[in-house]
């Protein structure tokens, strides 16, 4: 096929872990290059890759819980029985020329197969705190990619003697890069010249973050060209409408929904962003080039998202925000300053843009590209 690469990734569980895949994989598509995924049917990836066009082969894992240890056992056995049908399904098709693991278990008897086999392995890790399963694959890996600098000394700790670890940022679905922000206005009823405040707290919203924005109603909605956007999580939703206690006039401004299906839209239509410290969301906001306030989840292993959030905050495209500090009237005067201040959104909003972190894909795709080449 020329110069056309028989590239396999394995991606599951989450979001976090699926989407970047699915951005590296519509990347890789447009360059010509085949892209199949291995991963759990059960599992999100199940769904979202065969519906993103992308062919995919069923394996299944079994991970295994730390604080019992002798599960560690059935999660060996289950694996090398996963390996087992990878070489099964390889002996049919032929040895893919790269293999690309997003740090979900699931990458586990794919990549260690093609380590063992010849095949050049790239891992990404989106958080600044690696995982587990790319900590244990980093000396098998030709190519450790990270989202962001944070994670680059950690994993260059479990890396081989010849693996190169680079920083190419978290890649990002065309969907969500392409957002428009008309379009996001107009699904909302939201005018043109009006100022839109996004809020989110992840897939399943955040207690806290509701809580604060409750007690902001008021405020924010003296700003009569102000338009929130709301995204409370399903299962805040409830608790968060009988919290507003909106009327009609109100709720023509404050738009509150338990999900935001079409988030690249909604980013690109706003202002400035309230948002949790997810690889995701500082991957998203950060690729929209959107201002943003970021309140790190409180209990995320290793505080990891306070780390995740330095790399906008560092470049002063963020301000941070502790949790315990979202009920402190000084957080009021934070997100009222900043939406009040046009000049330090517009600085903020540029600092984000020179991250580009809109290219992620592009670099990763860049970085297969040559391993594959090479290993021909």
């Amino acid at each position: 096929m020329g110069d056309s690469l028989n590239v396999v990734i394995a991606a599951g569980g989450t979001a976090g872990h699926i989407n970047p895949a699915l951005a590296l994989a519509e990347e890789l598509r447009d360059r010509g290059h085949r892209v199949t995924f291995f991963g759990q049917t059960a599992k999100l990836e199940g769904t979202l890759v065969p519906e993103a066009g992308f062919d995919f082969v069923p394996i299944e894992v079994r991970g295994f819980d730390r604080s019992r240890p002798w599960t560690a056992v059935s999660a060996l056995v289950r694996t090398k029985m996963a390996e087992r049908d990878v070489a099964v399904h390889f002996a049919r098709t032929g040895a893919p020329d790269v293999a690309v693991g997003f740090g979900a278990y699931v990458e586990v008897p794919l990549l260690s197969w093609c380590a063992a086999h010849g095949v050049p392995v790239i891992l990404h890790e989106q958080n600044s705190v690696p995982g587990l399963a790319n900590k244990m694959l980093a000396p098998k890996a030709a190519t450790v990619a990270v989202a962001l600098p944070q994670a680059v000394r950690t994993l260059s700790g479990h890396a081989g003697a010849g693996t190169n670890v680079v920083v190419v940022g978290n890649p990002v679905r065309r969907s969500v890069i392409e957002g428009d922000g008309a379009r996001g206005r107009a699904s909302l009823g939201i005018p043109d010249d009006a100022r839109v405040l996004l809020v989110f707290g992840g897939s399943l919203g955040a207690a806290s973050v509701n809580d604060a924005m409750v007690a902001l109603k008021d405020e924010l909605l003296s700003r009569p060209d102000l338009h929130v956007v709301h995204s409370c999580g399903r299962d805040g939703y409830e608790a968060t409408v009988e919290g507003l206690r909106l009327t009609d006039g109100e709720a023509a401004r404050w738009h509150v929904v338990p999900y935001i299906a079409d988030m690249g839209d909604m980013l690109a239509a706003a202002d400035l962003v309230v948002s949790r410290a997810g690889a995701s969301s500082i991957a998203e906001i950060a690729a929209l080039a959107v201002p943003s306030v970021l309140v790190p989840y409180p209990h995320a292993t290793a505080d990891h998202q306070t780390t995740n959030a330095q790399f906008l905050v560092g470049a002063k495209a963020a301000v941070l925000v502790r949790d315990d500090e979202l009920s402190d009237p000084s957080f009021q005067g934070l997100l009222t300053g900043l939406l009040d201040d046009r000049a330090r959104l517009d600085a903020m909003r540029a600092a984000a843009r020179g991250l580009a972190q809109d290219q992620a894909a592009a670099r990763l795709a860049d970085q297969t590209e040559k391993l594959g080449k090479q290993g021909r």
